[in-house]
């Protein structure tokens, strides 16, 4: 099963709960590009906002989480919201957005986000995207993390090895009450996968392809 069709597959799961939902948080990323690509509107779509779920990231604009909300928005024939800040920042410039107004009312609505849409990514695949400095790579490697979400670098325990200061939704924003579908496939993204899930909260729905799956099921990671 390819990015398209695992977008496919996470489009009808969200149709199926929409309908009783305000706000979507969705991350960046090319599958979730795909899940853009296959929403279709109703009654329920048109009374959601979809917000990003975090700060951009150096991905292909039509990647960025900002391009995505805006796509469901038009495929739903919903609202949106974008948040126009970095992903990753430094301790100053994060304490001075939280008190910007506008930055603030979108991170409101985030944070209150009744179902949040994410990937997971590989651990270095992701730190080499943001430009990582050589010591955090280090500290990656030392700390064998293999799997990332929402800025946090998980080894094959669940661990959490590092956290990125970003704007946006925080492991602990994700409370029982709220919906998470996680996103992803590929035999190579099964230890990736398995880091995120150890930790995951139990509303998590998890849409994963056979490949995937079957590295899950036998714990066999071999490349």
């Amino acid at each position: 099963m390819g990015e398209k069709e695992l977008g496919k597959a996470c489009a009808n799961r969200m149709k199926r709960e929409w309908n009783s939902k305000n706000i979507i948080a969705v991350t960046g990323g090319s599958t979730m590009a795909e899940v853009a690509n296959s929403l279709s509107p109703d009654e329920a779509s048109k009374k959601l906002t979809f917000v990003p779920a975090r700060g951009g990231i150096g991905e292909a604009v039509q990647n960025q989480a900002n391009t995505i909300v805006e796509k469901m928005a038009q495929k739903a024939q919903a609202s949106y919201r974008v948040l126009y800040v970095p992903d990753q920042l430094s301790g100053e410039v994060y304490a001075s957005f939280q008190k910007e107004p506008a930055i603030k009312e979108v991170i409101s609505q985030i944070k209150s986000a009744d179902m949040i849409i994410h990937g997971i990514g590989d651990a270095m695949a992701m730190a080499e995207r943001r430009n990582s400095s050589p010591e955090m790579l280090k500290k990656l490697l030392d700390g064998n993390a293999v799997g990332e979400a929402f800025g946090y670098y998980y080894d094959e325990n669940g661990k959490v090895v590092h956290k990125v200061l970003t704007v946006g939704i925080q492991l602990d924003d994700l409370s029982p009450e709220k919906r998470v579908i996680t996103v992803a496939g590929g035999k190579t993204k099964a230890k990736a996968i398995r880091s995120y899930m150890k930790g995951a909260p139990s509303s998590t729905v998890l849409i994963t392809d056979e490949a995937a799956a079957q590295e899950l099921i036998q714990g066999n990671y071999t490349p």
